[in-house]
This record gives structure tokens, C-alpha cells and sequence, in this order.
């Protein structure tokens, strides 16, 4: 599939965005080892979220979907999973398996963990590791998947330095700690999303937080609950952006997860001069949500600073668009993790932009993006769905037309995508629709 986007005069308005990914799939996961019925409502059911939920039908939980975004989820307690009968087909999700990893290395039951290509190409080590040292019995191809998990072992807790940011590795290892002996701590060397801890203090098991480690006690069952899922910020961000560049344009995206361990586009945007206010600050469960609005702003050229990288890991390429319109130059640095996402992050949006007529300088970890003006043609988007709604984005103040290859795993993040942006007045056409 392809996107073909004309530039637009957008209109502004409200708007809203899809239920958060990653709170989704955690959603899903927790609410399957719980004691009891969780009710999930915003529930993102994109493609990455519904593997997440197949794999867990597939080990004998009943997950029933109401409308679009309503879930309800048979809990079957935290030693209630059943052995799947054939791989678990995880798609193109890598939090899904690094996040499963987790939850099945102490399950007394052999089970394998696939994916797509894309998801084939990506590394697993960092997971593989701790997990191994807990106890875990894990093969792979060289730290890659598919992931095969052999059950039967008692895991341990340990302390455990990660040697690089990553909320899905302390994830993984904090639905492992429920299963382990003793207490699992995670130190980490940056702040990453909190989404899971704070989904366990929801469903009552106790984690203790001191300086920068995060730690949980073994043996402890998950209570069933109500659970709401905010709008997706790192959906919401695309729509920030597409009104920040525009012309005389104002929007408000309702209802959208504010976490501050997720907020560095936001905090990013305004640095480079981005005119954005949040309104109507509430909890919706655990989670902090706003109403996010944007105006119409001048953006200029900033060093980003490399403590930022771990609160807007996701939103990276689309601040690569930003950074193409503003005044002077961006300096990234310290962004070598999005080498290894669903693609080489840094390489596709260095390439596409050059494609369309801006400079980049690209290094190992980082880049400097130069000011200037999207011409038209084609960009690949080497079947990265961030990569895809960045550029479509950049289409809407390009000089003509823009073609975007490979857009179909949009679908994995924000289903609906083209509708939202036409919503707010985007000429945006695919071959499918």
C-alpha cells in the first residue's frame, strides 16, 4: 500500500487518536495472569495489539472484544496460562515479544515466540540476557528470534543494571520477577515509560521505587480491574506537528496520555519553539491525560539534548521532520537505539529526506538535520510505520505532491490513521481507499 498526500491547508479543530499502544498491550497481558474479570476501554486494536491478544487465546485465555475498543478478559490467575499448541505469532510487535519473554521464562510449559521479517531482524539479547541469569532457559538464533522458552525453571531475583534504557527489557523482567524466588530489581540508567508499574499498583501488587531502581517481590497475583487506555501521545504527536507547521491553524487532540516518562516530543517541540498547551490535566486509572492544543508556530534549530532520548524514543522520526522546517539546524545525538527499531531509523530518515531535498549529516548515533523545503516525489518508508506517518506529515508543507511506498504496517500503531488526518483537513489518498 501507498500514501499519496498533496499539500494542504489544514483546518484544525478537535481531534482524537486511538488508545495507547503500549498500555494496550500490557493491558492485555496483566489482565491474563489476574485474579478475576479486567474490563480494558480505549483499547488500541491495531495489529501489533491484536497478535499480543491471539497469542494469549492461544494459551487459553479468553480475551472477548466489544466494538472497537472495549475488551473483556477472563483472568486466569498467575499459574493459569496452558501451554500453546503451536508458535506464538507475534507479528511485527517487538514489545509484545520481549514483553512475553518475561511472562513465560518461569511458565512451567515449553512455548516459541515468531514474528514477521522485520521482527526476525531484531535484536533480543538484551532481553535474552537478565532473563538467563533469573533462571530462564531461552534459544534463539544469536540473539535473535524466533525466541524458544523451555518451561519447568525456577526463576531467581536479581539486582540488574541495564546497561542501556529500555522500559520493554524492564518490563520483561518485572512480569518475570512475579514468578521468581526473592526480590527482582532493575536499575535503570535513564527514565523509561512506567506504563507497567503503574499498571501493577492498579491491579494491587506492590513495587517499591528508590532513586533509579524499580523493584517487586515474587509471588504476588495481580487483582482484576477496570482499566482505561488514554489516546496515544506518540499517535497524537503526528497531528501536533501537521498543525504546528501549518498556516493559521489551531487543533485540539482530546483524551491523550501525558505520562512525563512519555512527554520528551512534547518537551522537545516547545524547545524548538512549538506553540503547545495541555488543558484539562486528569488521571484516567494511573495514567496522567490531557487535552493537548496547537497553534500555528516558528520553529528553530536546537541541540536536543540526550537526556530527552528515552521519553520520546518513538517519536524521533517525526522530530526529524520538524527539525527539516526549523530555523538553522538540529543536532541529534545519542539515538543509536533507532538503528535496531522496525527499521534503521536513522537511515531512513536521513535518506528520505535527502530524497526530497534537505541535508543531513548522519552519524553512528545521531544526525544533524539542516533547514530547508520538501520538494515532491517518492520516499520509501522501508515498511516503518513511523517512518510512513512522518513523511506523510512533511507532505502537507512539501512544494508538490508526495508519494509514500510501503505504508501498510501503519496499521500495527494508529488504525484509522487516514481518516484522522483528513479529519483535520490532510488531502491524503492510498491505493486501497
Amino acid at each position: 500500500m501507498l500514501y499519496q498526500v498533496i499539500p494542504s491547508a489544514l483546518t484544525g479543530g478537535d481531534a482524537s487518536v486511538p488508545g495507547d499502544k503500549s498500555i494496550s498491550h500490557r493491558a492485555l497481558m496483566l489482565g491474563a495472569i489476574a485474579d478475576g474479570e479486567t474490563r480494558i476501554s480505549g483499547f488500541l486494536a491495531g495489529d501489533d495489539c491484536l497478535a499480543t491478544m491471539r497469542a494469549l487465546r492461544g494459551m487459553g485465555v479468553a480475551c472477548e472484544r466489544s466494538g472497537d475498543s472495549d475488551v473483556l478478559i477472563e483472568g486466569v490467575g498467575l499459574h493459569g496460562l496452558a501451554a500453546p499448541t503451536v508458535a506464538l505469532d507475534l507479528g511485527n510487535s517487538g514489545t509484545a515479544m520481549r514483553l512475553f519473554a518475561g511472562l513465560l521464562g518461569g511458565q512451567p510449559f515449553n512455548s516459541t515466540l515468531t514474528g514477521d521479517a522485520s521482527l526476525a531482524a531484531r535484536p533480543m539479547a538484551r532481553v535474552i540476557t537478565p532473563l538467563l541469569q533469573m533462571g530462564a532457559r531461552i534459544e534463539s538464533r544469536d540473539g535473535l528470534p524466533p525466541l524458544t522458552i523451555h518451561g519447568g525453571s525456577q526463576l531467581r531475583g536479581i539486582r540488574y543494571p541495564m546497561p542501556v534504557a529500555s522500559a520493554q527489557v524492564k518490563s520483561a523482567l518485572l512480569l518475570a520477577g512475579l514468578y521468581a524466588e526473592g526480590e527482582t530489581a532493575i536499575v535503570e540508567p535513564a527514565v523509561t515509560r512506567d506504563h507497567t508499574e503503574r499498571m501493577l499498583d492498579l491491579m494491587g501488587v506492590a513495587t517499591a521505587r528508590s532513586g533509579s531502581s524499580i523493584s517487586l517481590s515474587g509471588g504476588q497475583q495481580p487483582l482484576a480491574t477496570a482499566v482505561p487506555v488514554p489516546g496515544d501521545l506518540s499517535s497524537a504527536a503526528f497531528l501536533l506537528l501537521a498543525a504546528a507547521i501549518a498556516p493559521d491553524c489551531e487543533l485540539t487532540v482530546r483524551n491523550v496520555g501525558v505520562n512525563p516518562t512519555r512527554t520528551g516530543v512534547i518537551d522537545i517541540l516547545r524547545q524548538m519553539g512549538a506553540d503547545i498547551t495541555l488543558e484539562s490535566e486528569r488521571l484516567l486509572g494511573r495514567e496522567p491525560t490531557a487535552d493537548i492544543r496547537v497553534r500555528s508556530s516558528a520553529l528553530h534549530g536546537i541541540d536536543v539534548d540526550p537526556a530527552l532520548v528515552s521519553l520520546a524514543i518513538d517519536e524521533f522520526p517525526l522530530l526529524f521532520i520538524a527539525a527539516a522546517l526549523a530555523h538553522g539546524q538540529t543536532r541529534f545525538s545519542g539515538i543509536g537505539e533507532l538503528r535496531v527499531k522496525e527499521s534503521d531509523r536513522i537511515a531512513a530518515m536521513a535518506s528520505g529526506l535527502r530524497s526530497l531535498g534537505i541535508r543531513v549529516d548522519e552519524s553512528p548515533d545521531g544526525a544533524v538535520v539542516h533547514q530547508g523545503t520538501f520538494g515532491g516525489g517518492e520516499v520509501a518508508s522501508r515498511g516503518d510505520h513511523r517512518i510512513a506517518m512522518s513523511f506523510a506529515v512533511a507532505a502537507t508543507i512539501a512544494k508538490s505532491a508526495i508519494t509514500v511506498l510501503d505504508t501498510d504496517n501503519v496499521n500495527t500503531s494508529f488504525p484509522g490513521f487516514l481518516d484522522c488526518m483528513r479529519g483535520i483537513g490532510v488531502n491524503i489518498s492510498s491505493n486501497e481507499s
